[in-house]
């Protein structure tokens, strides 16, 4: 299991495992948070593309799809 803490997700680099759409780097481009400090919506793009997604944070902690960093 990945180590994910929601207050560094921001900007921090993911590879994705199952390639789709030639898509594998991304990047967190932004993560909103509620009053609580709970993550609301995080935001990933892909670095060749440009498209962007919006993403369940607790699934980048999944090895079988998610890489820290780019590899």
């Amino acid at each position: 299991m990945n180590k994910v803490n929601p207050k560094s997700l921001l900007h921090s680099k993911w590879t994705k495992v199952d390639i789709q759409n030639k898509e594998k780097h991304f990047v967190i481009v932004s993560v909103i948070f509620d009053e609580e400090q709970r993550v609301v919506e995080c935001v990933i793009e892909a670095v060749m593309s440009k498209n962007q997604y919006n993403i369940n944070w607790r699934d980048l902690k999944k090895p079988t799809d998610w890489k820290i960093g780019w590899q």
